[in-house]
C-alpha cells in the first residue's frame, strides 16, 4: 500500500516521524482525511485526537492545536503540544481530570473556560491511551526523539 511521511513536531521535540497510510485530523475547516499524494494544503489544527493508519494497524496522537502542512509525499503537524499514548502518565491525566471536575463543580471564583479546557485536555489524553491500547501502539517504535 502507498504511504506518506508523517512528522508531528512540537517546540520541544519530534514526536513522530513515520510512513503512514492514512491520517485523520480536525482542522479549522473540519475533519480532514489525508491519503498519500494529497494535494498541497495548509490549515490550522484544532485540539484533537489524530488517527493514523499504518501497515501494522491504527494508532492515535493527542494534539493540542497547531498547524498542518500537506505535501504529496509528506504531512507535517506543527503542534503546540502532542503525545503518543506511551508518553502519557495516566495517573497524572486522571488527577487533572478530577481537579478540573472539582473546579467546575464549584463555579464560584473559578475561571470556567480554563477549567473546561483543562477537562477536555485530560479527557483527550485518557482517550488516546484507551484507543491506543485497543489498537496496539503502532507508532513510535524507536522513532520518538
Amino acid at each position: 500500500m502507498s504511504s506518506v511521511l508523517l512528522e508531528v513536531v512540537t517546540p520541544e521535540r519530534l514526536v513522530v516521524s513515520e510512513q503512514v497510510n492514512f491520517i485523520t485530523v480536525l482542522t479549522g475547516g473540519g475533519e480532514l482525511g489525508i491519503l498519500p499524494h494529497h494535494a498541497p494544503l495548509a490549515a490550522t489544527v484544532k485540539p484533537c485526537i489524530v488517527k493514523v493508519r499504518t501497515d501494522a494497524g491504527e494508532d492515535y496522537i493527542n494534539v493540542n492545536g497547531g498547524f498542518l502542512e500537506i505535501q504529496p509525499d509528506k504531512v507535517t503537524i506543527l503542534a503546540d503540544a502532542a503525545e503518543l499514548a506511551s508518553m502519557i502518565d495516566v495517573a497524572r491525566a486522571q488527577a487533572a481530570k478530577e481537579r478540573a471536575e472539582r473546579r467546575l463543580a464549584q463555579r464560584e471564583g473559578v475561571d470556567v473556560l480554563r477549567a473546561e479546557l483543562a477537562l477536555q485536555r485530560a479527557l483527550r489524553r485518557l482517550e488516546v491511551v484507551e484507543l491506543s491500547g485497543k489498537a496496539g501502539n503502532v507508532l513510535g517504535s524507536g522513532n520518538q526523539k
